[in-house]
């Protein structure tokens, strides 16, 4: 994202739920975005929660002294909140950067950009979904302190990955840019943009990757990315993967209850996903004979349902 002037921030750290380890990675994204005016971090300082007054000190953080009144309740939560909301009407910002992995701050998030006030937010990958599509930007502090750590891997598997947006989701997003563009190329700065307004969460480096244009060529086969010296474009390759369509035809039928009264339904959908599909490239003659094909589908007359062991996965 490009930002033609720097904007101000407030940093607002939830200590008890984020690692003073992620301390570096805060302030360096940070910096791609606007400048921290205001940094606060938010806890009880009567106990150890890994952020020591030298971190504090070097980063110029003020720790914000928060004592649990009754257990089990955060009182640090209604703290952050209070002050997000003073600063948010003493107008003296232009954004906030919520540092927590709490969905608790979902509502937050929202209330400041129905003010038009920018949120990025950061944590861990085991936020929400709730939280991460509520900020306009959200980074997962682990994931971008592993890829800046060790070199590109070209690797999506892992636990700490699942909770990212699924490289089939960035796959299918894409195609449905180039069927909207009529087919034609796309500049993949122009998809890179696309891509983070359509989720908060993207990055490339969330899945081992430190370029796009690497992560679109290894990762896509549905996709072409061609260089022409430093201006780059994004096409279709010719031709959609069959793993990529069995998915697309199990996600149409899940979302249908698991069962499809009539297959030409599925057959307009995979058309309108994939400009040009046909089941004739794929060997089959008959559309109902190439659905026959794919393991855990079950088709009878025009009906076709996922059997019960994929339905469930």
């Amino acid at each position: 994202m490009e930002i033609e002037e720097k904007m101000q921030f407030a940093v607002l750290i939830d200590a008890e739920n984020v690692s003073a380890r992620y301390v570096q990675v805060i302030f360096d994204e940070l910096e791609k975005y606007g400048f921290a005016s205001c940094r606060r971090i938010y806890g009880n300082w009567s106990k150890e929660n890994g952020w020591k007054e030298n971190t504090l000190l070097e980063y110029s953080v003020t720790p914000i002294q928060q004592f649990s009144y009754t257990t089990g309740k955060n009182s640090t939560d209604m703290a952050m909140v209070i002050d997000a909301m003073d600063l948010l009407y003493q107008n003296k910002v232009d954004g906030f950067c919520l540092v927590t992995s709490d969905s608790d701050f979902t509502r937050l998030a929202v209330r400041l950009r129905e003010e038009k006030k920018y949120v990025l937010g950061m944590g861990e990958s085991k936020t929400p979904l709730s939280l991460t599509r509520a900020c306009n930007k959200f980074v997962h502090l682990n994931l971008i302190n592993e890829a800046n750590r060790g070199s590109e891997h070209h690797s999506s598997a892992g636990s700490d990955r699942d909770s990212v947006t699924s490289i089939s989701d960035v796959e299918n997003a894409i195609l449905t840019m180039l069927n909207e563009s009529g087919g034609e190329e796309l500049d993949l700065s122009f998809i890179g943009q696309r891509l983070s307004d359509k989720y908060p969460d993207f990055d490339v480096r969330n899945y081992g990757y430190s370029k796009l244009s690497v992560f679109l060529s290894e990762e896509m086969s549905s996709l072409k990315v061609v260089r022409e010296e430093n201006h780059y474009r994004v096409m279709k390759s010719g031709g959609v993967s069959r793993e990529m369509i069995e998915r697309e035809v199990q996600s149409i039928i899940r979302k249908n209850g698991g069962a499809v009264d009539n297959l030409a339904m599925i057959n307009e959908e995979l058309k309108k996903h994939y400009s040009g599909f046909d089941s004739k490239d794929y060997g089959y003659n008959r559309f109902s004979s190439f659905l026959r094909s794919i393991e855990g589908l079950s088709v009878e007359g025009n009906v076709v349902r996922l059997k019960q062991y994929y339905y469930s996965l």
